[in-house]
């Protein structure tokens, strides 16, 4: 198919994605790098709004299945042709795939760090003893809690908006979000630490932004082709890889990232040619929490010039060799 064929083609092509703030902001950012790369108008890629089971379920969803809550309605809505693009925050897609769909393109991440974010401390390490942290993440409550076992902890989840209220009004000292989110919705003057890497390590795939369509719409996965990041799709792979291993969940501490060797400037996304090989060396690392942050179990390695099915292999080596030493030492069912 030729890129004539794609701007000629009477077809148009629905995005759809969930109704927050971010997840809006990140499907018009989808929109507009389409017609940018095709020349086309905001008639080809209309916008669909689907209500997902994770936006209408209060508390903490770990209890009620996990990853998924927020992929399950917009995959229903490719499978059965309602929309030809699914735009997902890539840490909340399942490892598991349905099998008549694929995620054809990812564009090029934003910061992977935490943020922490509070009204009453400077740095993370400055909260008082017997502090109060908001998080539904037990993620970052594990990773904390190996740093500072006398930090308490309280259920805060809802879009961004609505965590910085809870703040705001004293529900908790802290909260942590993502760099990336915060970012894109130009919202970084709330942050009030930038976490580094080697102090708190990410969710698998944050601050990445994934394309999802069916497996056999040939147009769809052409037309994504110009938006697919390689290295940042490489480095999702590795750590969706990793995760996969280790039969992660919503339930399951486990934080990975894995960067290139010149990497990440997080600049804003443009369409641009991302073939080259210039800063080839992939470094991965990878950590399993216990619920109390006390036993941490960490890989790392890297590799030079990765393709897609090296990447992968080299998440589920380091994924595998991981849980066969964890054994039954950790419990993941939290």
């Amino acid at each position: 198919m030729t890129e004539i064929d794609i701007i000629e083609s009477e077809r148009s092509l629905t995005i759809g994605t969930r109704g927050s703030p971010l997840a809006l902001y990140q499907a018009r950012l989808v929109q507009s790098l389409l017609m940018k790369a095709h020349q086309s108008d905001v008639q080809k890629f209309p916008i669909k709004i689907y209500k997902t089971t994770g936006d209408r379920l209060q508390g903490n969803l770990s209890e009620f299945g996990g990853k998924g809550l927020f992929t399950k309605e917009l995959e229903t809505a490719l499978i059965d042709g309602d929309i030809d693009f699914a735009v997902h925050s890539m840490k909340d897609v399942p490892t598991q795939s349905q099998p008549e769909l694929m995620i054809s393109a990812i564009l090029q991440r934003e910061d992977p760090r935490d943020a922490f974010i509070s009204n009453r401390v400077k740095t993370l390490m400055d909260l008082p003893q017997g502090a109060t942290v908001g998080t539904a993440s037990i993620r970052r409550r594990a990773q904390l809690l190996s740093l500072r076992p006398d930090i308490r902890f309280t259920l805060l989840r809802g879009n961004v908006g609505t965590r910085l209220e809870k703040l705001e009004r004293g529900d908790c000292d802290a909260t942590f979000l993502a760099c990336a989110g915060l970012n894109r919705l130009k919202q970084s003057t709330v942050i009030t630490e930038a976490i580094s890497t080697d102090i708190m390590l990410p969710a698998p795939a944050q601050g990445a932004i994934g394309i999802e369509c069916r497996r056999e719409d040939r147009l769809a996965k052409t037309i994504l082709t110009p938006l697919d990041h390689s290295k940042t799709h490489w480095a999702v792979i590795a750590e969706r890889a990793f995760l996969m291993a280790l039969d992660g969940s919503c339930k399951t501490p486990i934080a990975a990232l894995a960067e290139f060797d010149t990497d990440m400037t997080f600049a804003d996304m443009t369409v641009k040619d991302t073939t080259s090989k210039r800063g080839s060396q992939l470094t991965f690392r990878g950590a399993v929490f216990s619920k109390d942050g006390r036993d941490i179990f960490k890989r790392q390695a890297q590799i030079q010039c990765p393709s897609f099915e090296a990447a992968f292999d080299l998440g589920l080596s380091l994924g595998t060799d991981l849980k066969a030493e964890i054994g039954d030492r950790v419990l993941w069912d939290m």
